[in-house]
């Protein structure tokens, strides 16, 4: 259970200032008044690793709540700080002194690892705050009438649209389906109804696999994909829409088909043999997870950065600039880019690459995937959000969990995800997004699953996706729609997920959530809440779990179950009055039954979500 406690974020509603290096940055915070008197407050803010205490002073109090506010100078680019608190009365028992942090409140000393944070890194783009992302993998989306008169390459097996996906053996990588990228551009109505504003796509490039991750070129569109020309229609007509592409590019290895590795197998004095890493006598070389055909790139060639990054026509300028014109990167296994035993260049990569890719568009998208936890890395300097599944998808899975499910979960050795209650979901969740300024983590993806992940339908009780989807919606982050999770499509693993697109075979669309996600992408634009407003968790509590979005303009309760919930109090829910009145009005979405009366009675699996007054903040002094 979580009952009203101090709160602050990283939200315009908490932070006044952008942080900049010999600058003042003004910080709120609120305490409810039923928590407990607060007689002082500080912000210990780190400068030059040591910390020091600002003094905050009340700046009045609204609707039960009592704001601080304080000011702190920006003397390193990154600003630690947390709130300490002196309190009297009940929420003083046993401690007098408490410590809010990103990870929570603490009636303890705890790491700075998970301190709230301001930094002078380039913020996502504006685009990206409410964005709702949609994951394509080319071959299995659709196939345009010109993808018939492409012959079959000589690596793959060719399939028809309904032949079954392999999710494991020797033709996994090998089953080719067609489908293009003039099939993409065929589909954005679809998709712009959806309401999807990026279409990410995983690697364009020629390679001997369907995935594409194996590329022979970085310079040219696989022509199976109907070569640059057909990419130049999709940028085009997405962005007529309205709608971003991302591509997918991997930094970390190329194919060893590709046309460096080639010529630096061929020759060891040529300047590409320098690009990768060979033993002495330049018979082995470093690959991937010792993959032989995805050979590592060295990040310490200078000749390997200009060709890969600096250089004019380099492969991450060539496809950000007309005619292309990209609106952005997701790097590939960028938590091993650029690393190799005692060598670690990973940051430093990064930060190359983000200076190159907004010095040609400062309103472009620089993701990157790290599967595991992403804090250490990924802090705004180089990847300015992150791809990964540590703080939201894999809780969330386990929350949602089937018992039955036997499906791969993110390679550890266990036969499925371990059933969790909510509190579990916010402890992790909060591990292991605390070390995220706000803005990156308004700019890492909720995804609840990928192209490298069984399918959420396989993975949780049925009802489970929905619920989900409405989390990955309203939580801080940008969704993910992996082509075919509207229709309820399966898969116990990455390679079996990848399933063609039923687009004109209803008896394969397992359940039509269009219409759900629909309504939910709609409630994510329409909301300043979501683009602009804070997030304050309310309750974690067995099968439940409630937040609330909040901005000056207004707030969004979004109450998610999974089981039928009856007696759920507002006061539980540390509702005041206006808030409680507020549910009398139907709801902004519903996925399950519900009723409001002296207390809420909601279905489950559910996801429900109430309009509330915005909240009153006092003025500055």
């Amino acid at each position: 259970m979580t009952v009203l406690t101090p709160h602050h974020d990283g939200s315009a509603m908490y932070v006044q200032g952008e942080g900049l290096l010999g600058e003042r940055c003004t910080l709120r915070m609120r305490i409810p008044q039923s928590w407990g008197a607060a007689t002082r407050v500080w912000v210990r803010n780190v400068q030059d690793a040591e910390p020091r205490y600002d003094e905050a002073q009340v700046l009045g109090i609204t609707d039960g709540w009592v704001w601080w506010e304080a000011a702190i100078l920006a003397v390193n680019p990154v600003a630690l700080y947390r709130f300490v608190i002196e309190v009297a009365g009940e929420a003083g028992e046993g401690s007098s002194y408490w410590h809010l942090n990103n990870a929570g409140l603490h009636d303890r000393d705890t790491s700075d690892y998970n301190d709230f944070r301001v930094t002078t890194a380039r913020d996502a783009p504006e685009w990206s705050r409410d964005a709702v992302m949609y994951q394509v993998f080319p071959d299995r989306f659709a196939r345009s009438a010109k993808a018939a008169q492409r012959p079959t390459p000589e690596w793959a097996v060719a399939c028809d649209w309904q032949t079954p996906v392999h999710g494991s053996g020797p033709d996994v990588a090998r089953q080719f389906y067609g489908g293009d990228l003039d099939g993409v551009t065929e589909k954005l109505d679809e998709l712009a109804a959806l309401g999807v504003d990026i279409v990410y796509l995983t690697p364009f490039f020629p390679g001997r696999s369907n995935h594409r991750y194996d590329a022979s070129t970085f310079h040219s569109v696989d022509p199976l994909l109907g070569g640059d020309e057909a990419l130049i229609r999709l940028v085009t007509a997405a962005h007529a829409r309205g709608m971003k592409v991302m591509g997918d590019l991997t930094a970390n290895h190329t194919g060893d088909a590709h046309e460096w590795f080639t010529r630096a197998q061929a020759d060891p004095d040529s300047v590409e043999a320098s690009y990768f890493y060979f033993n002495e006598d330049h018979s082995e070389y470093e690959c991937w997870w010792g993959v032989k055909s995805l050979p590592k790139i060295n990040w310490g060639s200078d000749a390997l950065r200009e060709a890969f990054v600096t250089g004019e026509d380099s492969v991450v300028a060539h496809w950000l600039k007309a005619p292309f014109n990209l609106d952005g990167w997701r790097i590939d296994v960028g938590n091993m880019t650029g690393r190799l035993g005692a060598v670690d260049m990973n940051r430093e990569v990064a930060a190359l690459i983000q200076a190159r890719i907004l010095e040609l568009n400062p309103h472009a998208l620089l993701l990157g995937e790290e599967t595991s936890d992403a804090g250490a890395d990924v802090d705004g300097f180089g990847w300015q959000g992150a791809m990964t599944y540590s703080n939201f998808t894999r809780p969330m899975w386990q929350w949602l969990a089937d018992p039955s499910a036997r499906v791969d979960f993110f390679g550890t050795p266990l036969p499925g995800p371990n059933r969790v209650n909510a509190e579990v979901v916010l402890a992790t969740h909060r591990d292991l997004s605390s070390a995220f300024s706000w803005p990156v983590r308004n700019a890492t993806m909720n995804a609840l699953n990928t192209h490298d992940t069984a399918r959420a339908v396989s993975v949780m009780i049925p009802g489970g996706p929905i619920v989900a989807a409405a989390l990955s919606m309203l939580l801080p982050g940008i969704p993910v729609i992996f082509s075919g999770d509207e229709f309820g499509l399966e898969g116990d693993r990455g390679e079996s997920s990848r399933t063609p697109m039923p687009w004109n075979e209803p008896a394969r669309i397992v359940t039509d959530l269009r219409a759900a996600y629909a309504s939910l992408t709609t409630l994510r634009h329409e909301s300043p809440a979501v683009a602009e407003g804070g997030m304050r968790w309310l309750m974690a509590d067995g099968d439940v779990l409630a937040f609330v979005r909040e901005s000056p303009e207004e707030s969004l309760l979004v109450i998610a179950t999974r089981a039928d919930m009856v007696g759920l109090d507002f006061d539980d829910l540390g509702l005041d009055l206006a808030g409680s009145q507020a549910l009398n009005a139907a709801p902004a979405f519903a996925a399950g039954e519900f009723k409001v009366a002296q207390d809420l009675a909601l279905a489950g699996p559910g996801a429900y979500v109430w309009r509330l007054p915005g909240v009153s903040i006092p003025p500055s002094s």
